[in-house]
């Protein structure tokens, strides 16, 4: 087994226990950033579909937004701009986020705050300031700007109407393209909502994975080695325990029987040293008088038959 595919651990009941425990920990993590990888993928998923719908609308928000002010600069004029500048004191839209938990990922969720100030009297008011104006200096100076250039006659009729256009449609132009623009406006800022939640989705899921990956092709496989790893080297171990208690157990009975003959033989030496330390002499001393005095088989024999001749 490859060494750097098992943990440098000593084999043994403890380590084993410990290994498990960690193996045991490192799927139950896997299993729940599976889970967690699947939330985000399907959360991913849902922003990329609102992303391609958000972009069309905000696509078609800001043409018909382009369309107004093109009409307000028709209707207007070149004193768009100027009007513009002047009405505009503060910021009328604030920007605020909120944060969602997805999986433990948290989501940006910017939201547009309109302000109190009133829209559409002001800009009517200042084209109508600003035409008023302008009629009352060509009149007092009888064609003539203030600084002493041809202003043109007063045109009554058709061109008159024109020069006053601002007066009866210019202010709800106005309003009108504010209106878009402040659709549009929502959209992009939806729309970046989502797209920023998007990239940071992108990155999770891929740090995600990349935890998967590495519990499930790395750790986990390691872990699972290195408990068969200790598995075996217990194992052996049991094996070189019961062998050597089999060599110990047939050394002692050896023992023991090398114990038990050289017992034996001690006694046989021992009854050997007694049977030679016996006196024989005196005992056949003490047979003597009895030997004498009994007769011998042939003289019982010839004893008991006279045909027999004595020796």
């Amino acid at each position: 087994m490859s060494q750097r595919q098992v943990l440098p651990v000593v084999p043994s009941r403890m380590t084993l226990t410990q290994v498990k425990a960690r193996l045991q920990g490192a799927r139950r993590g896997h299993a729940l950033l599976k889970k967690k990888s699947d939330a985000l993928t399907a959360r991913f998923r849902a922003i990329l579909r609102e992303i391609v719908d958000k972009k069309q609308r905000a696509a078609e928000l800001l043409r018909d937004a382009s369309f107004r002010f093109v009409a307000v600069k028709y209707v207007v004029g070149d004193e768009l701009k100027h009007i513009v500048q002047e009405s505009v004191e503060r910021a009328e839209t604030r920007l605020r986020v909120r944060f969602d938990n997805v999986a433990g990922v948290s989501l940006p969720c910017y939201r547009c705050v309109s302000g109190s100030v009133s829209t559409g009297p002001v800009a009517t008011s200042t084209i109508a300031t600003a035409a008023a104006a302008a009629a009352v200096a060509v009149a007092r100076n009888d064609g003539y700007a203030e600084d002493g250039r041809a202003a043109g006659p007063v045109q009554t009729g058709v061109a008159s109407v024109a020069q006053y256009r601002g007066l009866g449609r210019g202010g709800q132009q106005i309003a009108a393209c504010r209106e878009a623009y402040n659709a549009a406006l929502l959209a992009l800022v939806e729309l970046a909502s989502l797209q920023t939640s998007y990239l940071i989705l992108d990155e999770a899921i891929k740090v995600t994975n990349r935890r998967v990956n590495a519990l499930e092709n790395v750790l986990i496989p390691r872990l699972e080695n290195t408990i068969a790893y200790i598995l075996s080297e217990l194992d052996e171990q049991e094996r070189e325990e019961f062998f050597r208690l089999k060599l110990v157990q047939n050394r002692k009975k050896r023992e023991l029987a090398r114990t038990q003959a050289q017992e034996l033989r001690a006694r046989e030496r021992r009854a050997a040293q007694a049977l030679r330390a016996f006196d024989m002499n005196s005992f056949e001393q003490a047979l003597e008088p009895d030997a004498a005095n009994t007769p011998s088989i042939l003289e019982q024999i010839a004893g008991a038959d006279a045909d027999l001749l004595p020796i």
